[in-house]
């Protein structure tokens, strides 16, 4: 299983008190499944999802062809974040120095704070957008998902 966007979705979730911001990267939101067959099924399709009681800002990178998490999941994780409230979507396209195109929507909220954002990387399968070509499951070309997330976390704690 790919779990470490799960488990981030997870603890944002449940102790939003803890944590100023979230960022997931073709992950599950919290209580898409309960066991290894409800997983496998989220991965492969989403599942329906717990209802947010609170906004947590967040952030969310997923490939338009991940085969092992489907990226409807990264919807659904945004979904749980933004917690009901009204925002208005922003959405801009562009292209990465190393050549991928993404689509990248921001969530603006009625007093014009952005909270929710999400990247969505053309042609990326499950890997992670601008990892290093030494590692595995990694898109080096991509748009930086490490630098793009320490942005939003920094623009959430200003």
């Amino acid at each position: 299983l790919s779990a470490g966007g799960a488990a981030a979705s997870i603890m944002a979730y449940c102790y939003p008190e803890l944590y100023t911001a979230a960022g997931i990267h073709s992950g599950l939101a919290c209580g898409a499944a309960r066991d290894m067959n409800t997983a496998f099924s989220a991965m492969r399709a989403g599942s329906p999802i717990l209802s947010g009681e609170r906004i947590v800002p967040t952030i969310v990178f997923h490939g338009d062809r991940d085969t092992t998490v489907a990226p409807v999941n990264g919807d659904r994780v945004l979904e749980q974040a933004k917690a009901g409230i009204n925002a208005i979507a922003v959405e801009t396209s562009g292209v990465s120095q190393g050549g991928v195109s993404y689509t990248r929507i921001v969530q603006r909220e009625a007093d014009g704070r952005e909270r929710l954002e999400s990247w969505r990387i053309h042609g990326a399968g499950h890997s992670w957008s601008g990892g290093s070509a030494a590692g595995s499951y990694t898109l080096p070309h991509g748009p930086d998902a490490s630098r793009e997330m320490i942005r939003f976390f920094l623009s959430i704690s200003s």
